[in-house]
């Protein structure tokens, strides 16, 4: 038996109820993690209240771990007992949880549970859109939405390792001092400034060659209008709206709308894990790339994670730790 934060109704954080779980046997192809730490990413928080296209009841909460492999099942080959690893799980909130062996990944020896736990979704998302589907190159200028969020925070940072110029966007002061601190380019508060005007000053004119939207209908006019020729919008999140428009005239341009989830992309396996593991993982191993780590609390303190995600005051993750 282990515990877990059970969802049994949708509603406020008061429905995450610690309860006992019922594991079961495990399955021949999948592998026992002991949970060292889990993120929090703003979907949780959706799916808690039931705003979450597809979340039936009851389920678990938590979507990315990092723990050690304490069980095998019997047809898995590429990992054991005792292995430190990472990756996208559905229910890692809770002491113990069974993964497909294919979504997870060995932990670097130099990052920590909670540095795990804070990349699996958000860095695995941020390559997916700039690599898989926006084709990133070294010298491209890319504007990124709710930069201090966990997505945004890491698409800066795989950007400027690229040697990508980068805009990033956030409406709070602070979260765009800690993406300035962090290399970005240029920011802008969009709730003040016009991102469209601000970019044309900076490229004279030229625009961006990738703009990743993940906030949706409040900033996406202002977004597509500081697109340059051939620049692709890379479409994955609708916290400010799901239903855009847009003026054909992006014709003119040649601008592609690019829409994009990891949870269903056919390229997600194919391209985007076997890249992420032959690129990206070096690069946390040697401390070329490293997650930023907001917040950690205890795993007891998941209704207040979820009221730090609601309030969006954090610059990349939220942890979550078993003590």
């Amino acid at each position: 038996m282990a515990n877990g934060y059970r969802v049994n109704r949708f509603g406020g954080p008061e429905v995450m109820v610690w309860e006992a779980l019922a594991l079961g046997d495990l399955a021949p192809q999948a592998v026992r993690v002991r949970v060292g730490a889990s993120g929090i990413n703003f979907a949780e928080v959706r799916m808690r209240a039931g705003d979450y296209s597809g979340q039936e009841l009851p389920f678990i909460m938590g979507m990315e771990v990092a723990g050690t492999i304490e069980q095998v099942g019997s047809e898995v080959v590429d990992f054991q007992e005792g292995d430190r690893v990472f990756g996208r799980v559905r229910g890692a909130h809770a002491e113990v949880v069974d993964c497909d062996p294919s979504h997870l990944m060995p932990l670097p020896h130099n990052l920590s549970f909670e540095q795990g736990a804070a990349i699996p979704v958000g860095w695995l998302t941020a390559w997916h859109a700039l690599y898989t589907v926006g084709g990133m190159k070294a010298g491209d200028r890319v504007l990124i939405e709710a930069v201090g969020g966990s997505v945004g925070s890491a698409a800066l940072a795989l950007a400027k390792q690229a040697g990508c110029w980068t805009l990033g966007t956030a409406s709070r002061d602070d979260k765009l001092a800690h993406a300035t601190a962090s290399g970005c380019d240029a920011v802008v508060n969009y709730t003040q400034t016009s991102v469209s005007e601000r970019v044309a000053d900076l490229t004279k004119g030229e625009g961006m060659d990738i703009g990743l939207m993940t906030i949706g209908d409040a900033t996406a006019d202002q977004l597509i209008d500081a697109m340059g020729m051939d620049g692709r919008v890379i479409m994955f999140g609708s916290t400010g709206g799901r239903d855009i428009t847009f003026n054909l005239k992006i014709g003119i341009l040649n601008i592609q709308l690019l829409s994009m989830s990891i949870s269903t992309s056919p390229a997600f396996m194919t391209q985007t894990m076997p890249d992420f593991r032959q690129h990206a993982l070096p690069l946390f191993a040697s401390g070329e790339l490293t997650p930023w780590v907001d917040t950690v609390l205890p795993m007891s303190e998941l209704r207040r994670a979820h009221e730090m995600v609601d309030e969006r005051k954090h610059f990349g993750k939220v942890i979550l730790v078993n003590e």
